[in-house]
């Protein structure tokens, strides 16, 4: 009777999903880059976020935020239902456990997009998950798509751009940095789908453990 050795290569040929965390400065086109993703026939699962200020006119529930009460919220935070929060001008704003699990349960590759302190400390809680700091060429770029947009005072443009610097000059602590160069998001988002499908290769992968 012949004996049947496991197949050394079962955990290639169904590999866990991947999660993909998404950070960098602000007006470094971190959402633009996700939707090309999608546009270019990427299927993952988006982790939207869940925050306690009011519905906006013209938001939906679930796409763009989930949103609870500030009493829900801190109840979120008093039971450990989430992996990072921070209150950003007296809202609110954090990811749930509960979003993440079930999106990799279901067998789907999962990106989330928060900022700098909201992605180290998803590292530290899931070393699994892989970290891509998406950002400009350079502080001048940065200044033209923040100036183009037209939302910000002089002022408040100034503290964004030395905020931005300094988040730049630690992007080497990330697991992977990608140029968003101007009028090259397509590429910016090829990419990240790249870095993706290198971490479903890779040989020493750490299992994600949610």
């Amino acid at each position: 009777m012949s004996i049947v050795s496991p197949n050394p290569l079962a955990s290639y040929l169904l590999p866990e999903p991947v999660l993909v965390v998404i950070t960098g400065p602000s007006g470094a086109g971190k959402d633009s880059v996700i939707a090309e993703m999608r546009r270019q026939g990427a299927e993952f699962q988006f982790i939207v976020t869940t925050t306690d200020r009011p519905m906006r006119v013209g938001e939906v529930e679930g796409v763009d935020y989930y949103f609870v009460s500030t009493a829900e919220f801190q109840r979120l935070i008093a039971s450990d239902e989430l992996f990072e929060h921070a209150e950003v001008y007296n809202q609110f704003k954090g990811v749930q456990k509960r979003h993440v699990r079930e999106a990799v349960a279901a067998g789907r590759d999962t990106v989330m997009r928060v900022d700098i302190r909201g992605a180290r400390t998803i590292k530290r809680q899931l070393p699994g998950a892989v970290t891509v700091f998406v950002t400009p060429p350079s502080a001048r770029d940065l200044a033209e798509r923040l100036s183009v947009r037209g939302t910000d005072q002089p002022e408040q443009m100034a503290h964004r751009l030395s905020i931005a610097e300094e988040e730049i000059a630690v992007a080497h602590t990330f697991d992977y940095v990608v140029i968003n160069r101007t009028g090259q998001l397509c590429d910016a988002a090829r990419q990240v789908l790249a870095i993706m499908e290198a971490t479903r290769c890779r040989t020493d992968r750490i299992p994600l453990e949610l």
